[in-house]
């Protein structure tokens, strides 16, 4: 695990800058600059494409990760196992056009009595979705070369500094329209995936000429089998965080799609470590099943969602204790505080699903991989119904719970499928550690708002300057108070490790 976590940390310090770039544009110029429709109608015209390019793919960045041991050799450049990847999402991106043509009238009448911004749109969402589907495949190629450094600093930090700039042109320079915005989202995203491209030509271990003889008929039964369920499967992984969005949009208007937006964001700070290790973690496991070693497979399993359960709890209730404050700075915030439930609802679905994600990993990469089909079915269906009982009646508080139950119920039974088929159990003790230091967190967040925090507000300042000071000096010594408790308990080797590095104290 100690290969896994240093090329990890690489990953998620990209990853943070991402967030630094992204937290610059979503609290101090998106909602500066952009109205809540506005900033509504970026949303779901990305998310619609991020759907859109997740079937098209007919699972070619799972498969890649899936099979690419079988075709691993790199003095005869992997028996050109890049032209294949290239050549699947062409026929799926072909064939979906072909559905969303059809579908377009029931689209546009699902979305035109409140989201009438987005039907005038909404032919954007295609070259987008090209363009994103074919910087994931190329991003999939990277990781199971174990490059996933520039690619993911095209996706976290390039592609974030292009929609800042896209916004402050739009929103503050007004040198375009809307129209030029929405064309300039598209740009961006093409450039991104240009980019990854020649960095695997850079790399010099691909070929785009095809092996046939690597085929044999048992691989190609098992790599079709695995094409179809992975095209369904992309709901549970690409489809189900976007379905609250495209709810809220048909049922309550971009408006109130911008302020889930907002707090969706924030949530989705939680999952940045969740991004650079399972993209490391899974041709690891993959690597485990191909050669039937399933203690090395539980051992990854148990290290990936303990640090996944600590770093994503930890980021949360850093983000939860300091909420109030976080409005308090963003522009035009008491509007957007609307969605402060939202924030705890979907950091909580999201810290369940950072620790719990690789269990998901694990089947795939197993040969019961099509149970998947089974948990994609129970998971989407639940969501659907969930949505549509809750949003009438809670809002976005209803959108954001269907999220979370959704995901506990499917987590739920999949840990029991993989305990018993796969017989992996992914938690240890020091999972229940880290439960013990969230709950101290919590009582020692309580006692500081209940007596320190008064003492903070009665300084001689602003309200704004004497929230942001308490919230800053309570947040050292929360993290102080966690960071102690975690060397000396031992939680993890590779976290004690880190702080020793980190500290410069001699092992």
């Amino acid at each position: 695990m100690g290969v896994v976590i240093k090329q990890s940390i690489k990953g998620t310090l990209v990853n943070y800058l991402g967030v630094a770039i992204g937290f610059v544009t979503t609290f101090f110029v998106i909602t500066a600059y952009l109205t809540q429709e506005e900033v509504g109608l970026t949303r779901v015209l990305i998310d619609a494409a991020v759907l859109f390019s997740s079937f098209a793919q007919l699972g070619t960045s799972s498969s890649i990760i899936r099979f690419f041991p079988f075709f691993k050799d790199e003095n005869e450049k992997h028996h050109g196992f890049f032209f294949w990847t290239l050549i699947v999402p062409v026929v799926g991106f072909l064939f979906f056009l072909l559905v969303a043509k059809c579908l377009q009238g029931t689209v546009i009448q699902t979305f035109s009595k409140n989201s009438e911004l987005f039907v005038t749109y909404y032919k954007f969402v295609f070259p987008i979705s090209l363009f994103m589907l074919y910087q994931t495949v190329f991003e999939a190629n990277s990781n199971v070369l174990m490059r996933i450094v520039v690619p993911k600093f095209v996706r976290e930090v390039g592609v974030r500094l292009g929609l800042l700039i896209a916004y402050l042109l739009y929103g503050y320079w007004h040198v375009i329209n809307l129209d030029g915005l929405v064309v300039s989202v598209c740009i961006i995203y093409f450039v991104a995936a240009l980019v990854d491209f020649f960095y695997l030509l850079s790399l010099g271990k691909i070929s785009f000429k095809p092996d046939f003889k690597v085929f044999t008929k048992p691989l190609l039964k098992d790599i079709g089998l695995y094409t179809l369920f992975m095209l369904l499967n992309a709901i549970t992984v690409n489809v189900m965080p976007l379905l609250n969005t495209f709810f809220v949009s048909a049922g309550m208007g971009l408006s109130f799609t911008g302020i889930y937006a907002i707090a969706n964001y924030i949530a989705t700070v939680v999952e940045v470590p969740n991004r650079s290790l399972n993209a490391i973690v899974q041709p690891e496991i993959s690597e485990s099943f191909k050669e039937k070693d399933f203690v090395r497979t539980e051992r990854l399993c148990k290290s990936v969602s303990l640090h996944l359960m600590f770093s994503s709890a930890v980021i949360f209730l850093f983000i939860w204790v300091n909420i109030d404050a976080l409005f308090m700075l963003l522009p035009n915030g008491e509007a957007y505080s609307a969605g402060k439930s939202v924030v705890l609802i979907l950091g909580i679905a999201k810290c369940i699903n950072s620790t719990l994600f690789v269990s998901s990993s694990a089947l795939n990469y197993s040969k019961y991989y099509y149970w998947s089909l089974v948990f994609t079915v129970m998971l989407t269906s639940m969501a659907v119904v969930l949505n549509v009982l809750l949003i009438p009646r809670y809002g976005m508080d209803g959108a954001a719970l269907s999220h979370l139950v959704s995901y506990f119920v499917f987590y739920l039974c999949l840990l029991v499928v993989i305990r018993i088929k796969l017989d992996i159990n992914i938690f240890s003790k020091s999972h229940l550690k880290v439960l013990v230091l969230v709950a101290g967190f919590l009582l020692l967040n309580t006692i500081w708002v209940n007596y320190l925090s008064p003492v903070f507000l009665k300084l001689p300042f602003s309200t704004i300057v004497s929230t942001l000071t308490d919230a800053v000096v309570k947040s050292l010594f929360l993290m102080l108070a966690i960071g102690t408790a975690c060397y000396f308990w031992h939680i993890s080797e590779d976290i004690n490790r880190l702080i020793r590095k980190v500290l410069r104290i001699k092992e």
